[in-house]
């Protein structure tokens, strides 16, 4: 997936995330989300950010989390989820429509960050949203192939991965199988969403 398919994807699921967020009370907004230590906020900010940042702005994230990826992202994260919540809805809607990467960033990386973290908000919520079944199995293919930043071939050796909504599989092994948005959730190494799946492999996750 490419070019206008990929960035028509991307659009859609901005902004559906847009309207969900609008519907969220004020303490919705403060509440965990998957990621821990990051609320809701946080996560909805960092999604919007990859239309704002450019590389000198990554530069200086970098420098102030000493090189570190995973505390460069919560420290930026925490920094743009401390905004008005009107501020960050507005920048759903004037950036949701951009074509813009974060720098360094390729493939159908724009689109893996909003259908994921649109769950890491959605399913501590207890709210609903589906992941269009093309785009999740085109980022699970990413995902399963390119080792940084979840190191799925690595984490689910030993695993035969199927999913049952979808023509994608990968690994061997004890079976794991079921809708292919679960199964993304998985790679990207949340667990929320196991009860989902099936198989032998299940058990042993």
């Amino acid at each position: 997936m490419h070019g206008d398919e990929l960035w028509a994807h991307v659009h859609a699921e901005r902004g559906a995330l847009a309207s969900l967020l609008s519907g969220l009370t004020p303490e919705q907004w403060d509440s965990p989300s998957l990621c821990p230590g990051w609320r809701v906020r946080d996560v909805a900010a960092h999604v919007i950010s990859a239309a704002q940042t450019g590389v000198l702005g990554e530069a200086a994230a970098f420098a102030r989390a000493r090189g570190g990826f995973d505390r460069m992202n919560l420290l930026e994260g925490q920094r743009r989820g401390s905004a008005p919540v009107t501020q960050i809805l507005g920048d759903y809607r004037r950036l949701a429509a951009s074509r813009r990467r974060a720098p360094g960033t390729g493939g159908v990386t724009p689109l893996l960050d909003v259908l994921v973290h649109t769950q890491d908000i959605a399913i501590p919520l207890g709210l609903a949203h589906r992941m269009p079944v093309d785009a999740a199995a085109a980022c699970a293919e990413q995902v399963w192939r390119v080792a940084f930043p979840f190191n799925a071939r690595r984490r689910l050796a030993g695993f035969g991965l199927r999913a049952t909504d979808a023509d994608w599989q990968a690994g061997d092994g004890p079976a794991v199988e079921g809708p292919i948005e679960a199964l993304l959730t998985l790679l990207t190494g949340r667990r929320a969403w196991l009860h989902r799946l099936a198989g032998p492999g299940v058990a042993l996750l």
